[in-house]
């Protein structure tokens, strides 16, 4: 098992594990924020998984992006892998509006992270992992 690079540990809480990645939830209630994290050592591109692991993580993505679309209704949903700060690869999946803090620009250094409050955190986490069923097991 990878270890999860100790800024995304920080930054974020655990949701879960599909079969290859890791689901964290950015710790940021300005936008539904989760992060998927490939379960690999020592990689910080997507070419450099195999291609079997370059579909799943797709698969991955792909079931992530309908769940988020389904509990969130975003304007629009921003996928990205940037890897400046963390170089371990890791792929944002972002739920814009065109009502939120930094629309239409990045989100990235645009407003303070806002905490959730507690019952707002289970709501989310609990819209999300109730749509995620295939192939993922939730974290606790």
């Amino acid at each position: 098992m990878a270890t999860i690079h100790p800024q995304l540990m920080q930054d974020c809480q655990l949701l879960g594990k599909f079969t290859l990645c890791h689901l964290l939830l950015m710790r940021d209630d300005n936008y539904p924020w989760c992060i998927l994290v490939p379960d690999r050592e020592d990689i910080t591109e997507i070419h450099q998984l195999s291609e079997a692991d370059q579909q799943q993580l797709l698969r991955e993505s792909s079931l992530l992006s309908i769940a988020m679309e389904s509990s969130f209704s975003p304007d629009k949903l921003n996928i990205a892998a940037l890897g400046n700060v963390v170089p371990q690869l890791h792929l944002h999946h972002i739920a814009r509006y065109r009502t939120d803090a930094a629309w239409p620009a990045p989100v990235w250094g645009r407003v303070a992270a806002k905490p959730y409050l507690e019952y707002e955190l289970a709501a989310v986490v609990n819209s999300l992992t109730s749509l995620l069923t295939a192939g993922f097991t939730a974290a606790g």
